[in-house]
């Protein structure tokens, strides 16, 4: 059997060698020089045309030999992509028998069962599907997010028990440079279920949940009961959309628990403005001069109950922001609060021993925001807020409550307070960020007396290497409560630290830690906690790891 190049070549030697007799066995024996003339002329034209012909069938067989090794090639790779296939059907095929395979059939009695149950032809079908629910998976893969943040680690004081915190009495919080003393983390759980792209023109909308952990750091095991028992709270759970109607493609609208437009320092996590809470709204809202949002929030304080209920504030929360003008960007805020008051009875229903009156309250709240978010390197924020009544409440250290204690005095609470946070990173090798705060504030737990409480500070970083950095921070807090406590509380901390890169907020990182405060006699007993309840001074040491994402 001669393969197809081999039958070619012989077929284009016999073609020679019949050319050749042809040519021979036309030419007859002639005398004369005419006739040989005449002769070679035939013999000539002859030889030329046979020379055409010669060549044509050489350019057809030329095409039949490609052809034929195309032809060829095709049929290798045919074989091999079939081979290829039924290896992956096999596969396949034992991998559904195997999933219909109860634990008490053997080997011998599969073949029998399916004998004949499937399609003739199951291949395609199988593959098919396989390729859809792994292109299903990808989507979700890619409409999933996950962030979150956590701080962890450990710490001694200088007596040789676990670290305190140094928190001035009455200040809403403190600088947390080596100064945190639990385990704290929010898990941040997204998912874009309809336009992960957010192409434009084109509706979109995702579900968000965060869990929050916070542990004292007393043990690696949960503790239900006491000072040291771990918390776990879910603090956001809300659905948002977009781009639903063409004249506002930008305007987001949600309903649910959220972090509802938080304003952070991080140096001593503050929450100047932190409205946090349930309800639903709109925001992004273009309204020409800059953006607009409006939410109706409302939370509740289920340990005081009323013949209403629990204990109710609602909100009507206004804001403007992103307004462009002289140094930056501008906005302004308003809220409206209204809380039901009622009986609050003590004691064994039905007959209670206690009856107190939480009188109903409102009372309002607005402010102003200025921001220049690209400024050397980092950014200027500047705040200043007022509010009365039920509106009063609207700061916190990270805790989100906007419902003030009942009682009394919630009709005349107020706060007043400033706020201003600078980062500036002039270069990859140093950055710092200082702080001023002024909060004066009248309520139930300043005993219907103003607190006062002012405080700045300044935390630097210097980049020694791409990873390797040295920071620390200074704060000075000043509070005071008329006929309770009056002083200052100074605190320092110095922290060699290994970071991802050369930037201020570049997370993770982990650092150690050796932090130094003291305090005025008017706050003896009141820092420091049990190690330093004697002393106007103390000392605490650790190391931590912080991240972001």
């Amino acid at each position: 059997m001669l393969c197809p190049r081999s039958k070619s070549k012989v077929q284009l030697a016999t073609l020679c060698i019949c050319c050749i007799a042809a040519i021979v066995s036309a030419c007859p024996v002639v005398h004369g020089q005419d006739t040989i003339e005449r002769q070679l002329q035939i013999l000539k034209q002859q030889y030329e045309e046979t020379t055409k012909q010669f060549q044509q069938r050489i350019s057809v067989l030329e095409q039949q030999i490609e052809q034929e090794k195309v032809a060829e090639e095709q049929r290798k790779l045919t074989e091999a992509v079939a081979t290829e296939r039924q290896t992956a059907d096999n596969t396949l095929s034992k991998q559904k028998l195997a999933t219909q395979k109860t634990p008490f059939e053997d080997s011998s009695q599969v073949g029998a069962k399916f004998q004949g149950q499937l399609p003739s032809e199951p291949t395609y079908d199988l593959l098919r599907e396989a390729d859809r629910k792994i292109a299903e998976l990808q989507e979700r893969a890619g409409s999933f997010e996950f962030h979150g943040y956590f701080r962890s680690g450990f710490g001694l004081n200088s007596r040789g028990g676990q670290q305190v915190a140094f928190r001035a009495p009455g200040a809403q919080a403190k600088y947390r440079l080596g100064n945190e003393t639990e385990t704290y983390a929010e898990l941040i759980f997204v998912n874009n279920w309809l336009n992960p792209d957010r192409g434009s023109n084109k509706a979109w909308f995702k579900s968000e949940l965060t869990v929050e952990a916070n542990t004292s750091n007393s043990d690696n095991f949960a503790m239900t009961t006491g000072v040291g028992a771990d918390q776990f709270r879910l603090r956001e759970a809300f659905v948002q959309g977009g781009g639903l109607f063409k004249s506002q493609p930008n305007a987001k609208f949600w309903a649910g628990e959220r972090y509802y437009r938080r304003q952070h320092i991080d140096s001593n996590d503050f929450f100047p403005l932190d409205m946090s809470g349930y309800g639903g709204g709109v925001e992004d809202f273009d309204v020409k001069i800059g953006k607009a949002a409006v939410a109706y929030i409302g939370v509740a304080q289920p340990d005081v109950t009323t013949q209403n209920g629990a204990l109710t504030t609602s909100h009507i929360d206004a804001t403007v922001y992103d307004v462009k003008g002289p140094l930056g960007l501008w906005g302004v805020w308003f809220d409206y609060a209204n809380m039901k008051g009622g009986q609050v009875a003590s004691g064994s229903p039905p007959r209670s021993s206690t009856v107190t009156n939480i009188p109903s309250a409102t009372g309002y709240a607005y402010g102003m925001r200025h921001q220049r978010l690209e400024w050397h390197g980092g950014y200027h924020t500047f705040l200043i807020f007022y509010g009365t009544g039920a509106a009063s409440n609207f700061s916190g250290p990270g805790i989100g409550s906007t419902v003030p204690t009942p009682s009394l005095y919630t009709a005349k609470s107020k706060q007043f307070l400033i706020a201003e946070q600078i980062v500036l990173q002039p270069n990859d090798k140093f950055a710092v960020m200082p702080i001023f705060l002024f909060q004066r504030m009248k309520n139930l737990n300043t005993n219907g007396s103003s607190l006062q409480w002012v405080s700045f500070g300044a935390r630097p970083a210097v980049f020694l290497t791409k990873h390797l950095s040295l920071t620390g921070d200074c704060g000075f807090d000043h509070t005071n409560l008329p006929g309770s406590y009056t002083g200052w509380l100074r605190k320092c901390t110095f922290a060699p630290q290994i970071g991802a890169d050369r930037k201020f907020f570049g997370r993770p990182v982990f650092r150690a830690f050796i932090t130094y405060a003291n305090w005025s006699h008017g706050f003896h007993g009141l820092v420091g906690g049990i190690p330093f309840e004697n002393q106007t001074a103390g000392l605490t040491y650790g190391v931590q790891a912080e991240h972001w994402w």
